[in-house]
């Protein structure tokens, strides 16, 4: 059989690679090279049984029911490959896997058996974990000055982060990156990220802005939903300057109801206000189920805002000693705008 040539993860370009990911649906969800496309040769519940069977029994084994499940897809697979191959005919097609090992060997070799050449990524997927954490490693080497976006619950902190970016600016939006919006209602219309898919969106924007003197954050906790916020942005919060913004409490709470769509999320916007109810006094919680059952989201609103965020917000702006600019203002225009002004004025 012909030696499969391989590639390593520092070659990939998007502009002259077609990437397939053999793996899993599962772990293809989890966390993939930006650009590929999901080729799974095994389901999640063949996957599983094949994993059992090598380390239950033997390699010999679960390579043999491997074979027996792929056969019959290989004319799929093949096709499939052809069909992307054929609408990009200057583009080399790269397979890969977990580590670079069987599945994407496998499959390299068999598609160039039936003269579709292929390429295999060397160390598959966890090569590009690699080259993640060194580049992380060596962006932190270089200071930077971070201005961090703060403010109550409802101050419009990410949309002014989202419009920022859209204009140049040298934005990081984590709760776009995490898939959350940062609260309890922050999976709610979301498709929230593994830790993997997190870092690997933030290695992507960051080599963007790897050049630029600054960085723009919106502040948060160690904890976005379900991933971790990296050090070196965390302590950019605390050693910053920090631009706080100040919004009338109706306006907040308006927002916060246009944001989360309550009537068309009735049950999670449920789901996650018993999740406080021990963090809130008891004789509230009544008012918020009343609320709750009356379809009076805003009230429902005012009343976290009063009892939960803004003073567990209040007690973690006690911590910040780094410069702080404060905004006002009774619209996003206006807030928009003054905080551009100063942004401009820093950068």
């Amino acid at each position: 059989m012909n030696k499969i040539e391989t590639i390593s993860v520092n070659e990939i370009d998007p502009e002259k690679h077609l990437l397939f990911d053999v793996r899993s649906p599962k772990e293809y969800e989890e966390y993939h090279l930006p650009g590929a496309e999901c080729l799974s040769i095994f389901s999640n519940e063949e996957r599983a049984e094949i994993g059992t069977l090598y380390k239950q029994h033997s390699k010999e084994l679960a390579m043999q029911r491997g074979l027996e499940v792929v056969g019959p897809k290989l004319p799929l697979l093949f096709q499939r490959i052809k069909t992307v191959k054929d609408q990009n005919p200057n583009k080399d097609v790269v397979i890969y896997c977990a580590r670079g090992g069987m599945r994407s060997k496998s499959i390299a070799q068999t598609m160039s058996m039936m003269g579709l050449d292929c390429l295999q990524l060397e160390g598959g997927i966890r090569s590009h974990r690699k080259l993640i954490d060194a580049f992380f490693e060596e962006f932190i080497q270089t200071a930077r000055q971070i201005i961090v976006l703060e403010g109550h619950t409802g101050t419009m902190k990410t949309k002014v982060l989202e419009h920022l970016q859209r204009e140049g600016y040298p934005v990081i939006n984590l709760e776009e990156m995490a898939g959350h919006k940062g609260s309890i209602f922050g999976r709610i219309g979301e498709q929230p990220s593994s830790q993997k898919k997190f870092e690997s969106k933030l290695y992507e924007r960051l080599k963007v802005l790897e050049d630029s003197p600054t960085l723009i954050i919106e502040s948060e906790s160690k904890r976005i939903g379900r991933v971790v916020v990296p050090d070196f942005l965390l302590q950019g919060k605390y050693d910053g300057t920090r631009i706080h913004i100040e919004m009338p409490f109706y306006i907040r709470v308006k927002y916060i109801c246009n944001v989360y769509e309550p009537l068309l999320h009735k049950e999670e916007i449920t789901e996650a206000v018993i999740k406080l109810s021990k963090r809130i006094p008891s004789i509230v919680m009544e008012d918020i189920h009343q609320a709750l059952l009356s379809e009076d989201y805003e009230k429902v609103v005012s009343l976290l805002l009063e009892y939960y965020y803004d003073p567990k917000y209040e007690y973690a702006e006690k911590k910040y000693e780094s410069p702080c600019i404060r905004v006002y203002g009774d619209s996003f225009q206006e807030v928009n705008r003054k905080v551009k002004e100063h942004i401009d004025r820093l950068i």
